[in-house]
């Protein structure tokens, strides 16, 4: 992979990091997470004005994100191309919800200073948003493959199968308030796995 000389010393960084995860670095992809988690939280918050919306649109974000690092073009920042996919991931969901968005045009901030601008009204979507069949196993998914049985299942239907709530509750007849409180309890646990897996490497 050829760097950009013109990126940010932090960019270069965040590539380095994509290098290693790629190599099969199980840290680096913490590391990557731990630097834009909060960046990607509170833009999704922003647009979707609901906190459990926007946990959820945060880790779908990463996660198609990592299902996809060999896409990442070192021509631009990581975290450019990480803002596109959360933002697009964000107005798949926006169109599907019908939600009533406010303080989108304005756009948001990356972190390393690039104002990206969100158009909710385009009736097109980036190709890269369409999850590929056959991708390599990614980070997500061998930490996913160590979670209890029934939260592993939780997560592979909402995060990697797209399906709702509503859905999962309907198909596993499960009240809808069981699988909230057993997906966030989930995200829990995934988000220590990633921790106690950066400290140890």
């Amino acid at each position: 992979m050829v760097e950009n000389e013109h990126l940010s010393d932090k960019a270069k960084l965040d590539l380095k990091l994509v290098e290693l995860a790629k190599a099969g670095k199980q840290s680096a992809y913490a590391e990557l997470m731990d630097r834009y988690r909060d960046s990607i939280y509170f833009m999704m918050l922003k647009m979707v004005k609901n906190p459990d919306d926007a946990d959820d649109l945060t880790i779908e974000a990463f996660g198609k994100a990592f299902s996809r690092l060999d896409q990442y073009s070192p021509s631009f920042a990581f975290s450019t191309w990480l803002f596109k996919i959360a933002s697009n991931n964000s107005i798949d969901f926006i169109r599907k919800k019908r939600i009533q968005v406010t303080s989108i045009d304005a756009g948001y901030m990356t972190d390393d200073g690039e104002r990206m601008h969100v158009d909710a009204k385009s009736s097109t979507m980036n190709p890269e948003e369409t999850i590929m069949q056959g991708q390599r196993v990614t980070h997500m998914r061998l930490l996913v493959s160590k979670l209890k049985p029934k939260y592993r299942e939780l997560v592979e239907k909402r995060y990697f199968e797209e399906m709702s709530y509503e859905e999962i509750a309907e198909e596993m007849n499960l009240p809808l308030g069981t699988v909230k409180a057993q997906l966030f309890r989930a995200r829990d646990f995934l988000a220590a796995m990633m921790d106690k897996t950066k400290d140890s490497i």
